[in-house]
Parts: structure tokens; sequence; C-alpha cells
């Protein structure tokens, strides 16, 4: 390539590549939450540390447009539960202990709603009726 030519990005290209940035965030923090819930050894200040880092650098990808309703529902339960957890003066651990069950089958709900768009293709579907 020569020297000064300049590659120019449509704004479309460019809006694509920023939602992508965001959802691969999104993804990210949601695996990591599920991680940490499912981690019986982490106690609820550790917990917090990490859950800010974690939004910390979600909020520094450009927040872009999300078209599929499992992406604009996990967005919002992310900020649900940050603002509930990180925000709350009393999140200890006994608190953690209680809510990680409900939370993890809150990720695992949402992960269903993600894989629920799979295979909705009729070559993809299995015919119940020919199987006696």
């Amino acid at each position: 390539m020569e020297e000064g030519v300049k590659i120019r990005y449509t704004q479309k290209q460019i809006d694509k590549y920023q939602r992508q940035k965001y959802i691969g965030e999104l993804e990210k923090v949601s695996k990591n939450l599920f991680r940490m819930f499912r981690n019986k050894e982490m106690k609820a200040d550790t917990f917090v540390k990490k859950f800010r880092e974690l939004k910390e650098k979600l909020s520094v990808a450009t927040k872009a447009p999300l078209d599929m309703g499992y992406y604009r529902e996990l967005e919002a339960y992310i900020d649900r539960l940050f603002g509930q957890i990180v925000f709350s003066e009393d999140f200890d651990d006994k608190i953690l202990d209680d809510i990680r069950e409900a939370e993890m089958s809150n990720l695992n709900r949402l992960q269903k709603m993600k894989n629920s768009t799979s295979y909705k293709k009729a070559k993809h579907r299995i015919n119940n009726e020919d199987w006696g």
C-alpha cells in the first residue's frame, strides 16, 4: 500500500464495528458474571470489585443500538444487577449466597433466549409426525 493512502470506512461499517464490539463486551460481562456466581469461594467484596471492572470496560465500549431482544434484555439485566449490587451499602457474603442460584437461573434464561433463534429454518426442524 502506498504511503499517504488513507482507508475510509463508511458510517455503516463503523456502526457495525462498534455494535459488534459492544455486543462482545456484553457477552464477556455475562460469561464472567456466571463464572463468578458459580464460584462458591467468591466473596462479596471481590465480586463487587470484579463487577465494577467489567462494567468499566463495558462503559468504555461505544454504546450501540441493539436490534435483537436478547441483547437488549442482557444489557438491562447487567444494568439492573450492577445498580442492585454495587450501589447497595449492605451487600455482603450472605446476600451473595442468597442471590447466587436465582441470578445463575436468570443468566441461563437469557442464554436460552439467545439460543432459541438457532435452527429456525424448515430444513433443520424435525418432523415429529414421522416418528410414530
